[in-house]
């Protein structure tokens, strides 16, 4: 691969040669999938009011949403699509051509930040449907992680760049504007097993299991603690985001299991974000687990089934799981952090 010369098409061209099964049907859904990021990446730079003169409306999600679904669903690749916006599946239209692939996506991850003007990004899975079958079924679409055939995210930041796996290594793509291409800037990913750097939502705290407060509680103690070495505190509120910073530079991503709801513990989409990630990380000689199980292993039971996610450098991750083994054999140390502690402004004697 050429850095700089080679696009999408000519890397899953290249890819083909050494795995034929991924040739024509596939490659032309990630080419439909491309181009959807486009133009939600031309969506998201023309601003709220722009887009209401030219669409009649500011909800950038839906349109997002509506992009993928109007440039994949028309091709016959796809025997369905789930989006993490959408109760249920959806299926081509009975007249079109079905393919052997199901599609899920996650069409505009870190909505929150669209009114603040920071970054957003699409997530995106391929799983091989079961059966090539006109009934498609909501089980056809609960497979583990493992079971992915590519996975990848469009981040659209500053620039817009695409990062892609499909088994074989994570590669990122930075949009060309000039000639509309996403090329090849960031071949063969590696994130380092070894970090200084984690994100966490620490406004959480109060609902975190133990595991999580030790580590936090170490990396927060610094040169000072039994870590050794000072850490540095990221959250980007995008998963996009914070997992891109993992893959370019090295850390630990974490939206642990917590307290508030004993039915819904954790609190990402499985299929439509930690699958595609765990992936991703994993191609990158990362790490990806709930803190109890690789995030990749486990079998989805419903279409929006929420999961724990711990992921990035593996050290850090193995350490970790280390942690919520030891949680649950009774074999972890109490800790009392200033920074969780109660505090006061008066002064007690």
């Amino acid at each position: 691969m050429r850095f700089g010369r080679t696009n999408v098409n000519k890397y899953l061209v290249g890819e083909q040669r050494r795995n034929p099964a991924i040739a024509g049907e596939f490659s032309m859904l990630i080419s439909d999938v491309v181009r959807s990021c486009k133009a939600i990446s031309q969506s998201v730079s023309l601003g709220k009011l722009i887009l209401r003169e030219r669409y009649g409306t500011t909800d950038l999600k839906e349109m997002a949403n509506g992009l993928f679904l109007h440039h994949c669903d028309w091709g016959g690749h796809l025997a369905a699509i789930s989006s993490a916006e959408m109760d249920s599946i959806y299926t081509p239209p009975s007249d079109e051509r079905r393919g052997n692939y199901l599609l899920l996506f996650d069409a505009l991850d870190g909505s929150s930040n669209i009114d603040i003007n920071l970054t957003v990004g699409s997530i995106f899975s391929v799983l091989r449907c079961p059966e090539a079958t006109c009934n498609t079924s909501i089980e056809d679409f609960l497979q583990p992680g493992a079971a992915q055939v590519a996975a990848g995210y469009a981040l659209y930041g500053s620039s817009t760049i695409m990062v892609l796996t499909i088994g074989n290594g994570t590669h990122g793509f930075t949009l060309d504007r000039e000639i509309g291409e996403f090329l090849l800037t960031h071949p063969n990913l590696d994130i380092p097993a070894d970090t200084q750097s984690f994100a966490i939502n620490t406004s959480k705290e109060r609902f975190w299991e133990p595991p999580i407060r030790r580590y936090v509680e170490e990396c927060l103690a610094g040169q000072s603690g039994i870590r050794g070495k000072d850490f540095n505190m990221r959250w980007a509120a995008s998963m996009v985001a914070d997992v891109h910073r993992i893959l370019m530079r090295g850390g630990v991503f974490l939206y642990p299991r917590d307290t508030r709801d004993p039915e819904t513990p954790g609190r990402t989409d499985l299929l439509h974000k930690a699958n595609p990630m765990a992936m991703l990380i994993e191609q990158a000689a990362g790490w990806a687990s709930t803190g109890y199980e690789r995030i990749s292993g486990i079998v989805p039971t419903g279409l929006h089934q929420k999961t724990p996610v711990i992921l990035g450098s593996r050290n850090e991750i193995e350490r970790i799981e280390r942690y919520h083994q030891e949680f649950l054999n009774g074999e972890d140390k109490p800790f009392s952090s200033p920074l969780f502690s109660t505090r006061t402004l008066f002064r007690t004697n």
